[in-house]
């Protein structure tokens, strides 16, 4: 069974998400991730995968002991559904301001154990300021930040791991590659 996990673009939202975060054009839309003056590699297209709900965490940044990060493998997809995009919307100005975030922790625990992709149902792993140099850090360790994912509950419900496909546009000079994401159980 594969499962789509890309947000699906209306018309309504693009507009929405354009009037509340300056980046929200063509490379930052929807599902997408930072490029950070790196190119996606070809190998990172097909990795196996694994979704994390952390949906009962709240009011504080999603840590390293919210996670079994024996699960956690080099190479690896590792997603985490927080319900976020279903229960506020995308596009609206609290989804850009007031997402969840992944503790500085966490991310560098991810770092050190050598995934490949880290991929969130909101707007980016850290909020504010933090966004860009940590989307840079993780870029910098070969690790590429997918944004806005979907349909994650679908996922963890199963609780199996999967092999996620990831397909970013074949854009150059862009800071933000949209992609679509499949999720094959």
């Amino acid at each position: 069974m594969k499962v789509d996990i890309t947000l699906r673009i209306t018309p309504k939202m693009t507009a929405d998400a354009q009037g509340n975060e300056k980046k929200a054009l063509v490379g930052h839309l929807g599902t997408h991730f930072d490029v950070m003056n790196k190119e996606f590699p070809l190998e990172y297209t097909e990795r196996r995968g694994i979704v994390f709900d952390v949906s009962g965490v709240k009011d504080r940044d999603i840590d390293i002991d919210d996670v079994d990060l024996s699960l956690v493998a080099p190479d690896m997809f590792v997603a985490f559904r927080t319900g976020f995009i279903e229960e506020v919307g995308y596009g609206t100005k609290r989804y850009f301001t007031e997402h969840p975030q992944l503790s500085i922790a966490l991310i560098e625990e991810l770092l050190r154990r050598k995934v490949s992709i880290i991929g969130v149902d909101f707007a980016g792993v850290r909020r504010g300021k933090e966004h860009t140099p940590m989307d840079q850090r993780c870029a910098d360790h070969g690790v590429f930040v997918v944004e806005n994912l979907c349909n994650l509950r679908r996922l963890a419900e199963t609780g199996s791991a999967f092999v996620a496909h990831t397909y970013p546009m074949n854009y150059e000079g862009m800071t933000g590659l949209p992609c679509r994401v499949v999720a094959e159980l």
